[in-house]
């Protein structure tokens, strides 16, 4: 398959604190990677880098067969990438409607084209019946795939989640699972997920990457990266085995 993103020796440095530490990866279109790992392990400032928030001092990032390292968030999301966070912050005041239309604008700049987007987007999420709800209203379920919707909607080839099913019900987790699954089959749409919910991660990824201190210690596919010993060892703990 294609990659659509590689990663090719990236490292990030906070000071004295190494959170990347040359890493290489690559994203094959079309398929669903998963990134696991200890709190620390620098997935989410991997994440940042990826959507420009942070430039990599070292390495590189290619996107559909460009560099993307040290552009601005918003021309990476112009190119076809969009994300997700850890704490949710939608615009509370506004409609759960309004706040999908926000994102659909970037791609349509006429508001009758741009909600038509975000009611199918909504109805794929299981939103449409809470469209005219305010987002400050939501439960935490909702606000989570309230938070996917807006990413959704900008269109782009690639979706960075980062742990939308954190805090979740496992009820609530395979409903999400189920969606992303089915928007990966029926749309084709790349998903690079940062997840804890191993429960998930199992269900959804035909890759895992593991990190540790900035370092990948296992990637493959997911019945061996958790049979593997330094994986148990710094991440899943013994019960992996059972």
């Amino acid at each position: 398959m294609t990659a659509l993103l590689k990663v090719d020796g990236i490292s990030k440095r906070f000071r004295g604190l190494v959170a990347v530490d040359r890493l290489s990866f690559e994203v094959p279109q079309g398929s669903i990677f998963a990134v696991i790992g200890p709190n620390g392990a620098g997935k989410t400032t991997l994440f940042n880098m990826i959507a420009g928030v942070f430039a990599p001092d070292g390495g590189t990032i290619s996107f559909a067969g460009e560099r993307i390292d040290g552009l601005t968030p918003d021309k990476v999301c112009q190119r076809g990438i969009g994300r997700t966070y850890q704490i949710v912050r939608p615009f509370p005041a506004l409609s759960v409607e309004d706040n999908v239309i926000v994102g659909a604008l970037l791609h349509r700049p006429r508001v009758a084209d741009a909600r038509i987007h975000a009611l199918d987007v909504l109805r794929r999420l299981d939103l449409f019946g809470k469209r005219a709800q305010r987002a400050s209203s939501l439960t935490l379920p909702d606000r989570k795939r309230l938070e996917v919707a807006r990413a959704l909607a900008t269109d782009p080839k690639l979706l960075l989640l980062d742990e939308v099913m954190a805090g979740l019900r496992p009820t609530e987790t395979d409903r999400i699972v189920s969606i992303l699954r089915d928007l990966n089959r029926d749309t084709g749409l790349t998903i690079l997920l940062i997840e804890h919910v191993m429960r998930a991660v199992m269900a959804l990824a035909g890759q895992i990457l593991v990190l540790n201190h900035g370092k990948p210690i296992a990637q493959g596919v997911p019945r061996e990266v958790v049979q593997d010993r330094a994986v148990i060892d710094s991440y899943l703990g013994a019960e992996a085995l059972s």
